[in-house]
């Protein structure tokens, strides 16, 4: 059976197996006490996976593939955990996610926005290839949120196990928004055998809040992560749960992309170190292979179990716990845990029977022909070099955002555009640009915004950004390998149109602007100038914490920005440099361009 507590939905039948007890040792003296009896239990974990299916990349039409020979995709993740069960032979085994997992992929945005299943009832590829596998529950990540809570409703009630987020609340009567935590009982062998009871608690992240403020602002509010597990572990235990088992979206790091406005974003070592009563945390987020990590527990002294497995479905967690029970009470008298390569086992057909229409038609849909480039465009420098495909968004930004003031109370004010390089490897090649080209461009599900910034404003952020780069003194060597702060991810790294301006990688980072002018100009922005700045909803609401930018839109139609880069050279038909490529900004040291 299974036990909840908080905001109701269907309950889950626990899974129940049957596992042969360890023998006792033949042969101690008599007078020695004798071992009791182990059991165990395995509990695998995903996380991450972000709407891959099949080991497919959609942006170029093939196997996926990328310098390590990762696989990806629940396909190849329902290989290994069947794997496992039969080695288990049917022992108890619990399959468990840790979140972000409707977005990320061609094949999740056109279930969200091509043909949304809001809208047609269709069962949404991830509820098809998780119901498959039978996962026992999984827990929100923040990208869940990406395409509104009432895609996210439709998606937890077609799926077959529980979503678990204990930490999103209502915002109205600050109550748990969705399951907390399901108890699973299950049981540990054949006949007769004692059964376990599983307690999993679910942790999505608190930046959310910011994300997807449009979502979910005046509906709900994210609580700690940390005073959660403080509230519902004790909670868990006193409604009967032998182990914990905290399923949590955010990384160990302890830190936070965004201000300390919001609770800790990688707060898992945190949670292992102040919450008593945890055996394990299976955690996602920050898309790193954590195979086994032990956390001390400050108050107990006992040593909780974590582990990561990557993203996308290239790993797949196991953790394993042998139990023993004395005078009525479970134990937990070994546990570990390891990360198993999706690249060693072919995929699920049963998954993949499950989603091959779904699948198919998102194929066709990316391979439609939106325009023909006069000449490949590569994202491959946009980092360190301007580069006409980041003008190209830039461009279309600025275009759309001029003629929707139009006529308006800002029609007069200069209008610049910020973009970010999403991709090193997109290319739109000479010849037929598709879409799955500028969606490979463009990767995430953004919409423009647009607000006011002053001069003093637009230098800051600039200042913000360029921290991205590390210090490089005047003729030490440069690598654009290693140009770049690895702290710093290159979604957090913008670019602008519409002023010109220099970055002095020499100098330290908050001095690193050395000319700022107006587009085409020697003039010097003021500091009380006034511009429109064309931006995406992520950015605008705060995310990457750059400042000054979190303020009232004065342009906000939620329009995709993807979207309009297809619809906008889809209108043209020819995308072609000299209609947009103005370059505008390099990087120098002491005045001297790097590149």
């Amino acid at each position: 059976m299974t036990s909840s507590s908080g905001a109701s939905r269907r309950q889950v039948l626990a899974v129940a197996a049957a596992a042969a007890t360890a023998p006792l040792l033949a042969g101690a003296p008599a007078e020695a006490k004798p071992k009791p009896k182990t059991w165990d239990l395995t509990i695998l974990g995903t996380s991450d996976t972000h709407g891959n299916v099949y080991n497919w990349d959609y942006y170029k039409d093939a196997e996926f593939d990328d310098s390590k020979h990762n696989d990806v995709g629940v396909a190849k993740l329902a290989t290994l955990v069947n794997q496992i069960r039969a080695e288990r032979k049917g022992r108890a085994t619990l399959v468990l996610d840790a979140g972000d997992t409707i977005q990320g992929t061609p094949l999740a945005t056109y279930y969200a926005k091509q043909e949304p299943i809001t809208s047609t009832g269709e069962t949404h590829p991830m509820a098809r290839a998780m119901n498959v596998l039978k996962y026992d529950a999984v827990t929100l990540g923040n990208h869940e949120f990406n395409y509104g809570l009432p895609l996210l409703a439709t998606w937890i009630e077609q799926l077959g196990f529980p979503a678990l987020a204990a930490n999103a609340l209502n915002a109205r009567t600050g109550k748990p928004a969705f399951l907390p935590y399901v108890i699973k009982e299950v049981k540990l062998g054949g006949h007769g055998a004692p059964k376990l009871r599983v307690g999993i608690l679910g942790l999505t992240n608190p930046g959310v809040a910011i994300w997807d403020k449009g979502n979910v602002e005046g509906r709900l509010v994210f609580a700690d992560m940390v005073a959660t597990a403080a509230k519902w572990v004790p909670e868990m235990r006193r409604r009967g749960a032998d182990l914990v088992v905290i399923s949590a979206h955010g990384g160990d790091s302890g830190t936070s992309s965004y201000g300390p406005e919001l609770p800790n974003e990688n707060p898992t070592a945190l949670i292992a170190e102040q919450v008593p009563g945890i055996d394990a945390i299976l955690f996602g987020h920050a898309h790193n292979e954590v195979p086994e990590k032990f956390v001390t527990n400050l108050t107990t002294g006992e040593r909780v179990l974590t582990s990561e497995p990557s993203k996308w479905g290239q790993r797949l967690t196991r953790m394993d716990f042998t139990l023993a029970r004395e005078k009525g009470r479970w134990t937990v008298t070994a546990k570990s845990a390891t990360t198993l390569n999706t690249n060693t086992v072919v995929e699920d057909p049963a998954v993949l029977a499950a989603v091959r229409g779904q699948h198919a038609k998102t194929v066709e849909y990316v391979n439609r022909v939106v325009a023909r480039s006069s000449v490949e465009l590569s994202a491959a420098e946009s980092r360190y070099k301007d580069t006409p495909i980041l003008d190209f968004i830039n461009h279309v930004q600025t275009e759309v955002v001029t003629e929707a003031l139009a006529g308006g109370e800002y029609a007069g004010l200069p209008v610049l555009s910020i973009a970010a390089p999403f991709s090193r490897t997109a290319v739109f090649p000479q010849g037929d640009v598709r879409i799955r080209d500028v969606a490979g461009l463009y990767v995430y599900d953004n919409t423009l915004e647009a607000v006011v910034l002053t001069g003093a404003e637009v230098k800051a952020y600039l200042e913000y950004s360029a921290k991205y780069f590390v210090t490089l003194p005047a003729g030490a060597p440069v690598n654009p390998e290693t140009i770049s702060d690895p702290a710093v991810p290159d979604y957090n790294y913008d670019v602008f149109s519409g002023v010109d301006y220099d970055i002095d990688i020499a100098k330290p980072v908050g001095q690193r602007i050395t000319r700022l002018v107006l587009a085409g100009t020697d003039t010097p922005v003021a500091a009380d100038a006034r511009f429109v700045v064309a931006v995406n909803n992520y950015r605008r609401s705060g995310g990457g914490n750059f400042p000054g930018i979190v303020k009232t839109q004065v342009y906000n139609a939620q329009q995709e920005i993807r979207q309009l880069l297809i619809d906008w050279a889809q209108a043209k038909g020819v995308i072609d440099p000299a209609d947009f490529f103005v370059p505008n900004w390099k990087l120098v040291r002491e005045g001297v361009p790097v590149f």
